[in-house]
């Protein structure tokens, strides 16, 4: 049985900076919980100390008792504190089961995160943890995000709270993530807030061997499939044929005759599934294909721009900079300086 120790220390032999108040962040685990989730947010933290030569971040895992809690993998983890004695946190994260049991929860575990909230601590969820923190009614009026497999199934349940599609959302003092290596990529977020954070958080995600920190703005990876399920093959047909020619990109008629249908109705199944216009769809795959290529490959953002379709660099540059709010050169640049 796997016992995770809390107390993240410094490296040996540098000195502390007094001015950064320690943190202690509370991890409350549920059973069935996902472990990638729960370690890339624990992990992160404990590399960060690393990084700025000081514990910024204390960890304590907090459960509802303390028999041990067994991981969705069968790992089990010895909790720190039990919620009728947790100590003081600055910030609580629920790492949520998978897959949901909606009747898992008890009052009283629900209660004692409202009190958290009335207390004005800062809560998230990772994973399924958002599902938890809606049945506890505080996500009310807050943006939230939850691994794209229970999106429907939130919204279902919980039709008054706005969930989003994107890889984590940080909306006041409410951070939630959709699970997976995401968490660390909101850590990194959530440290880089913290006084002369940044830096920390760039050597961080060196030391991590994290090529690049993606931001909240992006979005989970849905499948396309998961999207429109077996119902819509003429819609599928038509996007792998977009994505077998982004370098010379097919123009609505040809896409139309190649699928055997008008314009006019491959214009209205975009709408309808997808709500976007072909074009703009086919502009997006081009995109993200474009911009795989400017942070995991060498080649020139003209090269780049001709790979993907776009007629110039100079167009490139501008559909991408208003797309991802930053232009190629912008980001490849912000890459690189954190190496």
């Amino acid at each position: 049985m796997a016992k995770l120790h809390a107390s993240l220390h410094p490296v040996a032999g540098r000195s502390v900076d007094e001015h950064r108040p320690l943190k202690t962040v509370g991890f409350l685990v549920i059973p069935n919980f996902t472990t990638i989730g729960f370690a890339s947010a624990v992990e992160t933290l404990r590399i960060a100390n690393m990084a700025a030569r000081q514990t910024m971040f204390r960890t304590v895992i907090i459960a509802a008792n303390m028999e041990p809690v067994m991981a969705s993998n069968g790992m089990r983890l010895l909790p720190d504190y039990t919620i009728t004695d947790a100590p003081k946190l600055d910030m609580l994260f629920v790492v949520g089961s998978n897959p949901i049991v909606s009747n898992h929860s008890s009052l009283p575990l629900l209660n004692w995160l409202r009190k958290l909230a009335h207390d004005q601590v800062p809560l998230g969820g990772i994973c399924t943890g958002s599902h938890l923190l809606a049945r506890a009614n505080l996500l009310k009026g807050y943006r939230c995000t939850i691994h794209w497999e229970d999106i429907e199934a939130l919204k279902e349940r919980f039709p008054g709270i706005i969930i989003s599609n994107q890889l984590f959302e940080l909306d006041r003092d409410r951070y939630t993530c959709s699970g997976g290596v995401a968490s660390m990529d909101m850590t990194l977020q959530l440290i880089a807030r913290e006084p002369g954070g940044r830096e920390i958080a760039a050597h961080a995600a060196e030391l991590l061997l994290c090529d690049r920190v993606r931001g909240a703005q992006e979005q989970q990876r849905v499948p396309l499939r998961q999207k429109l399920g077996t119902s819509q093959p003429k819609l599928s047909q038509m996007v792998a044929i977009m994505e077998a020619n982004l370098e010379e990109p097919l123009g609505l008629e040809e896409l139309a005759r190649l699928n055997e249908v008008s314009v006019r109705h491959l214009e209205r199944l975009f709408h309808k599934h997808l709500q976007r216009t072909p074009s703009q769809y086919y502009l997006e795959l081009r995109l993200s294909r474009a911009r795989q290529l400017l942070l995991r490959s060498e080649s020139q953002v003209r090269d780049i721009a001709l790979a993907c379709g776009f007629i110039s660099p100079a167009h490139f540059s501008k559909c991408y900079s208003r797309f991802f709010g930053i232009s190629p050169l912008g980001e490849r640049k912000q890459v690189a300086a954190m190496h």
